[in-house]
């Protein structure tokens, strides 16, 4: 499990990675926020644990961010400050929970596994690429946090596009999954569907591409 460590004392964040590592984890350190934010951008993490009073970006800020882009990323948030506004505030800014300094590591160690329980019973239901989230139960879509909407024949396919992630999605196989759709059209329905899918993921970080002759293929972009 990949984790993010944002944290800017130096004898803790020294610490945790330690114990960290030795329970499992692959962390990547950040001295700051500007640091934290980087690395969430552009290096996929499992989970994050975010230091509220983070130097250059605090750690609300970092977090704003990154739910921005990233709305399922589970976070933690480590504080110093015990005061409720405090804890109100970084939950309402979408972190999943918190841990008030001094603390012992088996309590951090044990809210990090509860969190990714979590998380991996909602996968089978919310998947993600790049900037586009989709919430498999739901039948809903993100692209960089923000909504959009989607006909039932046009989640249909971006949901099997995205399912099938990085291989060609046959035109027989659309076909099949829009046996079930009310919505109709002609022979050229695909492509159709396909511009308009191109057009409300522009800026998800994605590519739609087209395999002449046979379908089409979801990939993320090169970073």
């Amino acid at each position: 499990m990949k984790l993010l460590l944002a944290e800017d004392d130096a004898l803790l964040a020294d610490a945790l990675s330690t114990q960290l590592r030795g329970a499992g984890f692959q962390v990547a350190h950040a001295p700051n926020g500007a640091v934290a934010d980087y690395l969430l951008e552009r290096e996929p993490q499992d989970i994050a644990v975010l230091d509220l009073g983070l130097p250059m970006l605090d750690g609300l800020s970092v977090l704003q961010k990154l739910r921005a882009r990233q709305p399922e990323l589970p976070v933690i948030l480590l504080t110093a400050r015990d005061s409720l506004n405090d804890r109100v505030a970084g939950l309402q800014a979408g972190a999943d929970d918190y841990v008030t300094k001094p603390f012992d590591f088996p309590e951090l160690l044990a809210r990090l596994q509860a969190l990714l329980r979590r998380s991996q019973r909602r996968q089978g239901m919310a998947s993600q690429v790049g900037r586009l989230s989709l919430d498999e139960g739901a039948r809903r879509a993100w692209v960089a946090g923000e909504s959009i909407e989607l006909s039932g024949r046009e989640w249909t396919l971006l949901s099997l596009l995205v399912q099938q992630q990085g291989k060609v999605v046959t035109k027989e196989q659309i076909h099949a999954a829009w046996s079930d759709e009310a919505e109709v059209g002609g022979g050229n329905a695909i492509e159709v569907y396909v511009h308009r899918l191109r057009r409300k993921t522009d800026g998800a970080g994605v590519n739609i591409r087209t395999v002449r002759g046979i379908g089409y293929l979801l990939e993320a972009e090169a970073s």
